[in-house]
């Protein structure tokens, strides 16, 4: 299986976040996050809640009663930059949500890491250093992001992750 775009997307959104600073699970949670908005943005956002139905109480038949009470108490927007994704805090780690999806650091693993066959910790150093070349107002601008960061290297950063991960 090669690297494609979307895993390029989600491993810079992650290396981005945690360069400014999230911790790593946070920083997995916003780059998932972030990939599946942009592949839903590509494709015309078929069928998209509007933004008074997405809530937490589409999870209640997912998620204990216990933890869905912690999670409704946390449920808010939050913005890197100008860039805005929902948010809830799990033992006071913040993750993001796409309608009632939590993406958590083990879907990135499964969905983002798994495609890298074991050579996942190379291409992200790879990732954090490429985001360390950039100033934090770029890192803080979803389009300067998408332009500067991430347009210019995805398809060379694609090969060289899919070449990587057949080594």
């Amino acid at each position: 299986m090669s690297v494609g775009r979307f895993q390029v997307m989600a491993t810079l959104q992650a290396a981005r976040a945690f360069v400014l600073g999230f911790p790593i699970e946070s920083a997995k949670s916003w780059g998932l996050n972030r990939a599946i908005f942009y592949a839903a943005a590509k494709k015309g956002f078929r069928k998209a809640l509007p933004p008074e139905r997405i809530t937490i109480s589409r999870l209640r038949e997912k998620v204990e009663p216990e933890l869905r009470e912690r999670i409704v108490k946390t449920f808010k927007p939050y913005t890197l930059g100008d860039e805005m994704a929902y948010s809830v805090k799990i033992n006071e780690t913040t993750y993001f949500l796409i309608g009632d999806k939590i993406q958590t650091p083990e879907d990135f693993a499964k969905q983002i890491e798994s495609r890298f066959k074991g050579k996942f910790d190379k291409a992200w150093q790879e990732a954090i250093e490429h985001c360390k070349k950039y100033d934090e107002g770029i890192l803080k601008s979803q389009r300067y992001f998408y332009e500067m960061v991430y347009k210019p290297v995805r398809d060379k950063l694609a090969q060289q992750w899919t070449a990587l991960s057949s080594e």
